[in-house]
C-alpha cells in the first residue's frame, strides 16, 4: 500500500467501520471512537488512515463487510460522530470569541 495515495470515501468508510468493531469489542472508549472516527472525515491518504488504527489488531475482512443491519447503524453512528465533533467545535469557538 502506498501511503501517499489520496483515500476515497469508500477508504474512509471502511476505517470508521472497523474503529466501530473496535469500540464494540472495548478497545476504544466512545470518546477515542469520536476522536478517531472525526480525524477519518479530515485524513487526505491512505497513511492518515492507517495512522488512526496502527495501535489496534487487524480485523478479519468478513467482521467488517458482513454485517447489512450494522451498516445502517453505523451510519448513524457516523452521522452522531459527526455532530458531536460539530458541537464541539461550536462550542469551542463560542467561548474563544466571548
Amino acid at each position: 500500500m502506498d501511503v501517499e495515495l489520496r483515500a476515497s470515501d469508500d477508504d474512509r468508510n471502511r476505517v470508521v467501520a472497523a474503529l466501530h468493531q473496535h469500540t464494540a469489542a472495548g478497545r476504544l472508549t466512545l470518546d477515542e471512537f469520536s476522536d478517531r472516527a472525526g480525524a477519518v472525515w479530515t485524513a487526505r491518504t491512505l497513511g492518515d488512515l492507517a495512522a488512526l488504527t496502527r495501535d489496534l489488531p487487524a480485523l478479519p475482512n468478513s467482521v467488517v463487510d458482513a454485517d447489512p443491519v450494522g451498516r445502517g447503524r453505523q451510519e448513524l453512528l457516523m452521522v452522531f460522530a459527526a455532530a458531536a465533533l460539530t458541537l464541539l467545535l461550536l462550542g469551542g469557538l463560542l467561548a474563544v470569541t466571548r
